[in-house]
């Protein structure tokens, strides 16, 4: 953990200087993860504020000091998907709008096997949403956890109060259907830029 247990128990208890301590340490990283999941730099500051209140709100619910940081994390993505449903923000991009570079880029994110260009780093971002928009909430929500944020297996299953045998299982399976989607994505790809051709050579 970043702080002491200790000052989240003060926390707990009322205590108003061991709160703003944890404000401070926390803030950075719970706005970046906000960034990474709604992808958007004007709205990042209202969503961190709302982490904020829920902290503020719920933080005596919290069993063990020990768990806090899983915790603060399955809250800040709670408040970021209740924020795009409020929002009824479409994350997923259409389709027919995706060019042969953006697929690529997408690959390239996923894979790891290749750095991405600056140029390329907001396209990945919205097609690995995209992906992940094409997965269940659960899915979403685990693969976000452990590939976008880096819990641990320990962390996880602390987090699902499960082993961690389980989670691996879990992982592979979400993984799995993650790919599923992605391929689809490439053969819809594939299929528009196929019937763009025919439209050509008619043309």
């Amino acid at each position: 953990m970043l702080i002491d247990p200790e000052i989240v128990v003060k926390a707990q208890s009322g205590d108003e200087l061991a709160f703003g301590v944890i404000i401070r340490t926390y803030r950075k990283r719970i706005l970046g993860t906000v960034y990474r999941v709604i992808g958007r730099s004007d709205e990042v500051e209202d969503v961190g504020q709302e982490v904020f209140i829920r902290l503020y709100r719920s933080l005596k619910q919290l069993r063990s000091p020990q768990v806090f940081e899983p915790w603060l994390y399955r809250l800040t993505i709670n408040a970021c998907y209740d924020h795009l449903r409020r929002k009824r923000r479409n994350v997923v991009s259409r389709m027919a709008d995706l060019s042969e570079e953006q697929v690529v880029a997408l690959d390239a994110a996923l894979s790891k096997k290749r750095a991405i260009e600056d140029g390329h780093k907001q396209s990945a971002r919205e097609l690995l949403d995209l992906v992940l928009s094409r997965v269940s909430d659960a899915d979403r929500k685990l693969l976000t956890l452990k590939g976008i944020l880096g819990l641990s297996l320990k962390e996880l299953s602390v987090e699902y109060k499960v082993s961690t045998n389980v989670l691996k299982v879990r992982l592979f399976r979400a993984r799995k259907r993650a790919l599923r989607a992605y391929e689809a994505l490439v053969a819809e790809a594939k299929q528009r830029s196929a019937q763009q051709g025919g439209k050509s050579d008619e043309s």
